[in-house]
């Protein structure tokens, strides 16, 4: 598959990102029944709207999935390593320092002290879930090799069910965490197993009746722009949902965002910057990185709720992480895609790194 070129969006990215949140912010304030509306359609606290558009900009990666290469992942096993290390050694105990430092100490004559645990708590939740979806996305716009990034994903839902709970019960010293299994379940299905299964189908019909070259050199360009497209319309309405709460707690998402953002940073360049003095090639490396600075969202904010209701600081947190997720995630993207000719590059068809 040729190397997927920088396009319209991406050319302008940080002006259509900054539209689309003013858009978003709009839209939420003065016509609050759209937003609404569209809340309502969710299910298992998965946002049925956004799933939609997610699927869509998953399935142009999901097309050049080669299940080959699937197989052949444990044969490359450092990226795996890499994951594994950074989202479950790091990450959720790098996050709680952090999120404790800057809200208990730096803001702390500004965020009343029990305020701060809450924000707190929300921080953990969302470093405690790495991402399930999106990163997908960032793994496609990165360039990064699309059947190792499904076994990534695939590796750390199975150890969301088992780990997930006590690091957040060790961290906030709290008791009866539950992984919401529906959430999990569902966005597995939605994220993984359906855009999977129609890339492969649809993979496998067009190249045995056109192809392989027509397939990657006029099928699969038939989505250009689709990714780039999604992501903004995802922006307006993630930010349409929460466009009351922004207006009204401007301050406090500033304050809690600070320490998110920089969790975000410091992730993927210890990721990142791991993997290429590990010698991974970049279409491995890339995903390695983004995987653990990207957060599973859906099951921060629905465990939030459950543990601390709706109108709580580490709910408002959680949704903090929403906001700040996609702009923050386009800016390593094209911070990866830079630095790509640091590292090694992956063959056609490698037979181990």
């Amino acid at each position: 598959m040729p190397e997927k070129k920088i396009g319209f969006f991406a050319k302008y990215l940080t002006l259509w990102v900054a539209i689309c949140i003013g858009l978003g912010v709009a839209i939420g304030v003065a016509f609050p029944p759209i937003p609404a509306f569209l809340g309502k359609l969710e299910y298992a606290n998965v946002s049925l709207p956004v799933a939609v558009l997610i699927w869509l900009m998953i399935f142009p990666m999901m097309l050049k999935v080669d299940f080959k290469s699937i197989a052949n992942a444990g044969k490359r096993p450092k990226g795996l390593v890499v994951t594994l290390i950074v989202n479950w050694l790091i990450k959720p105990f790098s996050m709680y320092l952090i999120a404790r430092f800057f809200i208990k100490v730096v803001f702390k004559t500004i965020i009343p002290d029990i305020l701060a645990t809450d924000y707190i708590a929300g921080a953990v939740l969302l470093g405690a879930a790495p991402c399930t979806a999106m990163v997908f996305v960032w793994s496609y716009l990165s360039d990064g090799d699309p059947g190792y990034t499904v076994v990534q994903v695939a590796l750390n839902d199975l150890i969301i069910l088992l780990a997930f709970a006590p690091i957040v019960a060790l961290l906030l010293g709290v008791n009866d965490v539950q992984v919401p299994m529906d959430t999990l379940f569902m966005s597995v299905v939605l994220f993984v197993v359906i855009p999977l299964t129609a890339g492969f189908i649809t993979r496998n019909l067009l190249i045995k009746s056109h192809g392989t070259d027509w397939f990657e050199r006029v099928f699969c360009r038939k989505f250009d722009g689709i990714t780039e497209a999604g992501l903004l319309l995802t922006l307006v309405i993630i930010f349409s949902f929460q466009g009351e709460t922004i207006i009204a707690n401007p301050v406090a998402i500033i304050l809690i965002a600070i320490p998110l953002i920089i969790q975000t940073y410091l992730i993927f360049f210890l990721g990142f910057g791991w993997s290429r003095l590990w010698k991974v090639p970049y279409q491995i490396a890339a995903p390695s990185g983004l995987i653990g600075a990207s957060n599973f969202f859906e099951l921060a904010v629905a465990v939030a709720i459950s543990l601390f209701g709706l109108s709580s600081g580490a709910t408002l947190a959680t949704v903090v992480g929403v906001l700040v997720e996609v702009p923050v995630m386009l800016s390593l993207v094209r911070i990866a895609r830079s630095m790509k000719d640091r590292f090694p590059q992956q063959e056609m068809a490698p037979a181990g790194e």
